[in-house]
């Protein structure tokens, strides 16, 4: 069995001129939302084999301190510059490709592509994967090479604005 948490990046500051999308950062809120839903998911219970991140200064500060929140190493994130403006198929390309040991991976991005990827995978429907917000799917598969369209289950959705 494997699962996946999807993760979109915290909160993030608006497009100020002079900095691209690319370097836009976490803003006071998203500092705070980052590592409160690293606790969550620590509380829930799930403690990654493998984190994945967009490289973009948002999802890289966003993965970096739900790491520390789980006791992760910050060097052992994989930063994959194709998350960035990636549409489903392609992040379906990278789960397929995810190494077969790591059986609790937690992918880092962006939106609308999460929120789309949730709905793809499971079935389940969300209107929107807030920042900060996780999902977490599971799949019977035993490899992520077997990963399809609706072959998985959502187990548990979370964020920052949700009562706990």
């Amino acid at each position: 069995m494997k699962q996946l948490l999807l993760m979109r990046h915290a909160k993030a500051s608006i497009g100020d001129i002079g900095i691209t999308d690319w370097d836009r950062p976490l803003n006071e809120r998203g500092k705070k939302d980052a590592p409160e839903m690293g606790k969550r998911i620590k509380q829930f219970g799930f403690k990654p084999d493998l984190i994945v991140s967009s490289p973009a200064k948002r999802t890289s500060k966003t993965a970096k301190a739900i790491a520390s929140e789980l006791h992760y190493a910050e060097h052992h994130i994989q930063f994959e510059e194709s998350i960035y403006e990636a549409h489903i198929d392609e992040v379906l390309q990278l789960i397929r490709q995810l190494p077969p040991e790591a059986k609790h991976v937690i992918l880092v991005g962006h939106n609308p592509t999460f929120t789309g990827l949730v709905g793809y995978l499971s079935s389940s429907f969300i209107e929107q994967l807030p920042t900060a917000g996780v999902a977490l799917i599971k799949f019977d598969a035993p490899d992520w090479k077997m990963i399809t369209q609706h072959c998985g289950s959502l187990v548990w959705f979370d964020f920052p604005k949700s009562k706990v």
